[in-house]
């Protein structure tokens, strides 16, 4: 999940603009001056301004009321559609009034599921790494001493019956472990298996069946319908779920009480039809934790716990095997970026759980509670979180940043748009583009601007700037996104842009007013990047 950027201080560059320059930052630039073209817009109106067409320069009209004040919000962002591209820029009124600059706040956050979320990533990142990571893999694990495999019968195995598996025992697959398991219950798409060794007592045979009909009935239905049909490489016509005490002892006691645990897995090399069996089970299976109230392999999970948490990975991870056969399997690509992977399963598990709605909101709340904590993290400091990820790198305020942008895309362009993103070989910002029909840089400023307007308080955004799916104002006791604030006169934020996201400000013009200049760059005399696709996102508030 890490990931190595490419960091200079913001202090250097301007400590060393005038005798030495960045030449990917292109030619020394003037002082900005007023501009003739001055914006001037209605109240909802808006833009996003490209700060090369005016060497990052931007003017606002006077304000013409005597009456009325202006406001203005400001969204310098990256629009880049690739992964990995940011810059420190510099968004400052030309000549500044005597007025103290307000710094976005920076809340740190923690939250005991970071190692279930860098997992994630660690998987992830395998998935793209195809054929030539596994055998990587391969050739780097320490795995069970090979041992002749019982051909597995076509169709659905019997209950009762007995199948060793290989399952990765550490959080890099660098060290595989031997289980065997028997089959418990069977349903029309899902087979549930249980470790022999699994501790005693766990669940019974009720609360399996129980499982097994959630799974099979409402989960692999609802997921499939979404994305897509789910691969079968092992001919069984069944999805396995082996739960298995490996997965608890993926963390420690230790690690678990501090940075969570793993509830369950997909793990691509399951399908990938040339990995040796020695780190493959060649065929669709979850991997999850086993009940274990006594705490024997890791941290205690109750019968209850394991029961309420299984429904909401099964169908987080689906997503991932569903739509790393169809990119793969089906259409030899790349198995997705990340982050865009990683929204769909976000994404699914919010459609899980509104298909309990209006009955049953406790339930729907125990599969969405996660996404809206996330939402929070990312809404807290936009600006410090890319959007745009290989892989997840293990920060609550990325996957937070994930679902919101999938869960715009979906109201804005439909519900067949998650099929359509999970049915092709594109990837990332191209997939988007591709599946909506809409230029991705226009996507990825309107919802910029949608973060803050949708249902901003007195104020009627356009439709294209709106969720429709939720008012996230009402969800929280204090909406997380807090721009700075300044008159336009007096404007000075600073920061980095990082893909797909952006800082918020809000600029404020009393009445009669006179104009006042931006200057949106990386230094004073100094461009930003063209990699990092900067706009500066302007809509008039009021």
């Amino acid at each position: 999940m890490p990931k190595r950027r490419w960091v200079v201080g913001v202090s250097s560059l301007l400590g060393a603009a005038a005798c030495s320059k960045d030449p990917r930052l292109g030619p020394l630039l003037p002082p900005c001056t007023a501009s003739a073209n001055a914006i001037n817009l209605d109240t909802a109106a808006y833009l996003a301004i490209d700060p090369a067409a005016d060497s990052g320069c931007v003017t606002f009209a006077a304000n013409p009321s005597v009456v009325d004040s202006i406001e203005y919000l400001l969204v310098p962002q990256s629009a880049a559609g690739t992964f990995g591209d940011s810059a420190p820029f510099q968004l400052q009124t030309v000549t500044l009034a005597a007025a103290p600059p307000l710094v976005q706040a920076v809340i740190p956050s923690s939250s005991p599921r970071v190692a279930a979320v860098q997992f994630d990533g660690y998987l992830r990142h395998l998935a793209r790494s195809g054929a030539a990571g596994v055998a990587a893999l391969a050739r780097s694990a320490a795995a069970p001493a090979p041992t002749p495999a019982a051909p597995q019968p076509a169709g659905p195995p019997s209950p009762g019956s007995l199948r060793r598996f290989t399952v990765c025992a550490n959080l890099t697959c660098s060290k595989f472990q031997a289980v065997t398991a028997r089959v418990s219950t069977v349903g029309t798409h899902i087979a549930i298996y249980v470790d022999t060794l699994a501790p005693k007592p766990g669940l019974d045979s009720a609360d399996l069946d129980t499982l097994k009909q959630v799974f099979d009935s409402r989960l692999y239905s609802l997921a499939t319908a979404t994305f897509g049909a789910v691969s079968d490489i092992d001919a069984n016509s069944v999805v396995i779920v082996l739960m298995t005490g490996v997965v608890n002892k993926l963390v420690s006691a230790a690690t678990c009480q501090s940075a969570g645990f793993i509830a369950g897995f997909f793990y691509s090399p399951d399908l990938e039809v040339t990995a040796p069996a020695s780190i493959s089970n060649h065929g669709e299976v979850f991997y999850s934790i086993v009940a274990d109230s006594a705490g024997t392999l890791s941290c205690r999970h109750s019968r209850t716990q394991v029961k309420r948490i299984l429904p909401g990975t099964f169908v987080h991870e689906l997503q991932h095997m569903i739509n790393y056969g169809q990119h793969v399997l089906v259409r030899a690509g790349q198995a997705e970026e990340g982050w865009l992977d990683e929204g769909l399963s976000k994404y699914v598990e919010e459609l899980a759980g509104r298909s309990y709605l209006p009955g049953d909101t406790a339930t729907f709340l125990q599969y969405v509670n996660n996404n809206v904590y996330d939402a929070q993290q990312y809404l807290r400091a936009p600006g410090n979180s890319p959007l745009l990820i290989e892989f997840d790198q293990g920060t609550l305020a990325e996957v937070g940043a994930s679902w919101l942008f999938v869960r715009y895309l979906v109201d804005q362009y439909g519900d067949s748009l998650p099929g359509k993103l999970d049915q092709t070989p594109l990837n990332g910002a191209v997939n988007v583009a591709t599946q909506t029909g809409q230029d991705y840089t226009t996507i990825i400023t309107r919802w910029a601007l949608a973060n803050w307007v949708s249902d901003l308080p007195g104020f009627t955004a356009p439709p294209e700037l709106k969720y429709t799916s939720w008012h996230f104002r009402a969800e929280y006791g204090s909406y997380p996104l807090v721009p700075s604030t300044s008159a336009g006169s007096a404007v000075d934020v600073s920061g980095w842009l990082r893909s797909g996201s952006g800082v918020y400000h809000r600029a404020f013009q009393g009445p009669s007013a006179p104009a006042f200049t931006l200057s949106f760059r990386s230094s004073p005399s100094a461009l930003l990047p063209l990699a990092v696709v900067a706009r500066l996102n302007v809509i008039r508030i009021r």
